[in-house]
């Protein structure tokens, strides 16, 4: 048995770029930065970036290459994926990148960033609801 799963925050390299297959199927790439604070062995404060390719499709691809961009935070959860190829040359190539199932944006669109449940709720509650109204 095995598992391929995860799931990253971090913030927008590059704007998303969008592409169709042949198929018509939407494809958007874009790269995420993820930073991670530490103290060192020495006591001082360091911090470590790791740069990782995002691959999402279908209509997430769509929504967030519109509605994404460079700096903003997004929460990704997906599958690693290798891809290899030969170059023209003949010398063997891979990467490996973050297949995406899920893309959630976090932050106001334009670049407001807040936490991730900050305007999770639509609209404030109905004045004459109470806790017996509400279906869970």
């Amino acid at each position: 048995m095995s598992l391929n799963k995860v799931i990253l925050l971090g913030n927008l390299t590059r704007d998303p770029e969008l592409k169709y297959l042949p198929s018509g199927t939407a494809v958007a790439e874009f790269g995420l930065a993820l930073n991670r604070r530490f103290r060192g062995q020495d006591g001082q404060q360091r911090e470590e970036v790791c740069f990782v390719d995002i691959q999402v499709f279908g209509r997430q691809a769509e929504t967030s290459a519109e509605y994404l961009s460079k700096g903003r935070q997004a929460l990704i959860e997906g599958r690693l994926k290798l891809d290899q190829w030969e170059t023209q040359d003949g010398q063997k190539r891979s990467k490996m990148r973050v297949c995406a199932d899920r893309v959630q944006f976090i932050g106001g669109r334009g670049g407001n960033q807040s936490s991730p449940n900050q305007g999770a709720s639509s609209a404030p509650p109905s004045p004459d609801m109470t806790d017996d109204d509400v279906p869970f």
